[in-house]
């Protein structure tokens, strides 16, 4: 994929406000044919510019109203050692993201809680039993700030 211009800037702003903009609605937004717009979405979604189209769920509509961010370090960082993990963790039904990181910690994840005594099973059920771990320390959000799920809709502003 060449470097996004403009348009493909403008196109990826207009469906992160809106992912459900029909396909017209979008050209007339942006300026194009119908038939241009749709060749670049294409292009976009091809090239893994978009990756997909998402129903955006509040965490607190579905009761989860704790978010806990966990730094957890392991035994080595060692190919093996990470892949064990990394499997294991996506098998964690609480955590929305995952990050393997540089510095003190060698993962950040991020977990939605319903309150105290559901992070407290989650910490016990799982994150204990994940293989190599040998420090987790957790931190609770106060308040959520901002949520920005994608940056190009900050793009260009």
């Amino acid at each position: 994929m060449e470097k996004l211009d403009h348009i493909d800037l403008a196109i990826l702003k207009t469906l992160q406000e809106n992912g459900r903009i029909s396909n017209a609605d979008l050209a007339d937004r942006i300026g194009l044919s119908a038939s241009s717009c749709s060749r670049r979405l294409d292009i976009l979604e091809k090239s893994g510019v978009i990756s997909g189209y998402h129903a955006r769920v509040s965490h607190k509509a579905l009761d989860y109203k704790m978010i806990v961010i966990v730094h957890i370090s392991l035994s080595g960082q060692f190919a093996k050692t990470l892949a064990e993990f990394e499997a294991a963790v996506k098998r964690v039904p609480n955590v929305l993201v995952c990050y393997l990181m540089s510095g003190e910690y060698d993962y950040i994840l991020r977990i939605a809680c319903k309150d105290l005594e559901d992070y407290e099973r989650i910490h016990r059920d799982w994150l204990s039993a994940l293989p190599h771990v040998v420090k987790i320390n957790s931190s609770f959000a106060l308040r959520e700030i901002i949520d920005r799920p994608n940056l190009a809709a900050s793009l260009g502003s």
